[in-house]
């Protein structure tokens, strides 16, 4: 298969020839480009055109439509039980909210179109026959690993603040980086994040921690999700001296993620764990002291954060529900494993973390070995 060429499934080729065969122009674009390019499956293949929405339905009135975004150009068609978006060509007009345009232009011109989008790596197009469309170097740097905003980043993040977000997520989930002045800029404008909804902030968020290269992408850009997770940045630079760590708090708490070993859990488990990684250091700053018989210390730290987790859920409008609570109870006993290691087993102690951690005693382990492993060699050698 050529370079130029994309295995289109064959609903997605029905519609492009559907819409063509009516006079106008389509193409599929974004996400699904990029992903096949990469050799990766597309979760979705979404559609631009030149139709307008009233003629997109007028094409597809014998098909079942979604029309909630059709005052944004957007009609989804359903085939065969999946939705597929098709948008008219459009410019976007000013941002107020920094989420949603004020108003959208219907134009004629795929350029014109693409040239509103996030990130160069989103912002190609492909039909059969012409190939790609790639106005902004996207296959450049989905071979250099390199998430790039389309223009100036700062437009486009004064746009939609949770671009900031989702380029985050993208790095993460491909293994890439974000193209300098991309991160300055998403540095610069991580306050406009609080104007987003806090689902969506959500959303973004658990994506990132769910990819495989969460860890990567927490160690580098820690400073940009304290826009979303303030408890984050007094974390960033606070030391742990002593024989146990070579990484400030946040270094390690992004190499714990970076270490967890999820062969085996279900969806849950792998959410669970991730949540409760990305926070099982998260009140190291508020705990750390001085003693002169032992140096520093975070004593109770891990009680200090198992209560933080429920404001943290709160900020981002989860429901204290039992997802809240396992990770608030992986948070309050990652130490425990640690404790029992250090000959200091007891029938007793044993007893008490089997009976604390119930059938989560796995889980709980997995969390224990992650955080062990990213200190430093020694601890690993000891364990």
């Amino acid at each position: 298969m050529s370079r130029d060429t994309i295995r289109l499934p064959r609903d997605a080729y029905r519609l492009l020839q559907t819409l063509r065969a009516a006079g106008h122009s389509a193409y599929v674009v974004g996400g699904c480009v990029s992903d096949s390019l990469l050799g990766r499956l597309p979760g979705d293949w979404d559609i631009c055109t030149s139709a307008r929405p009233d003629q997109l339905r007028a094409i597809f009135h014998d098909q079942r439509l979604i029309l909630t975004g059709e005052k944004h150009g957007t009609v989804a068609v359903i085939l065969h039980g999946k939705p597929y978006e098709i948008t008219t060509y459009r410019l976007d007009g000013s941002y107020r909210d920094h989420r949603h345009p004020d108003s959208v232009q219907f134009v004629d011109d795929l350029a014109a179109d693409l040239a509103r989008r996030d990130f160069t790596v989103n912002a190609m197009a492909y039909a059969p026959g012409e190939g790609i469309i790639d106005l902004y170097g996207g296959r450049r740097d989905l071979a250099a690993g390199i998430v790039r905003c389309v223009g100036t980043p700062a437009d486009r993040f004064a746009e939609d603040a949770l671009r900031i977000l989702r380029a985050l997520r993208f790095t993460a989930k491909l293994g890439f980086t974000l193209e300098p002045a991309t991160a300055a800029a998403a540095l610069a404008a991580r306050d406009t994040l609080r104007t987003v909804s806090a689902e969506r902030l959500y959303t973004e968020l658990d994506g990132l921690l769910l990819a495989p290269g969460a860890g990567k992408t927490l160690a580098q850009y820690g400073e940009i999700l304290g826009g979303v997770v303030p408890e984050i940045l007094p974390c960033i630079g606070c030391t742990q001296p002593g024989r146990w760590h070579c990484y400030d708090v946040w270094q390690h708490s992004a190499a714990a993620v970076a270490a967890l070993d999820l062969r085996g859990q279900d969806t849950r488990g792998v959410r669970v764990l991730c949540w409760a990684t990305f926070l099982h250091d998260i009140a190291k700053p508020l705990t750390k002291a001085y003693d002169p018989k032992a140096g520093w210390t975070f004593h109770g730290h891990e009680v200090v954060g198992s209560k933080m987790v429920p404001g943290i859920f709160r900020q981002l409008k989860l429901p204290l529900n039992e997802h809240m609570k396992f990770v608030q109870k992986m948070v309050f006993l990652h130490l425990r494993p640690i404790i029992l290691s250090e000959d200091m087993v007891t029938d007793s102690a044993v007893r008490r973390l089997l009976f604390e951690a119930g059938d989560d005693v796995e889980k709980l382990m997995t969390l224990c070995e992650a955080d062990i492993t990213s200190g430093i060699d020694v601890k690993v050698k000891r364990y």
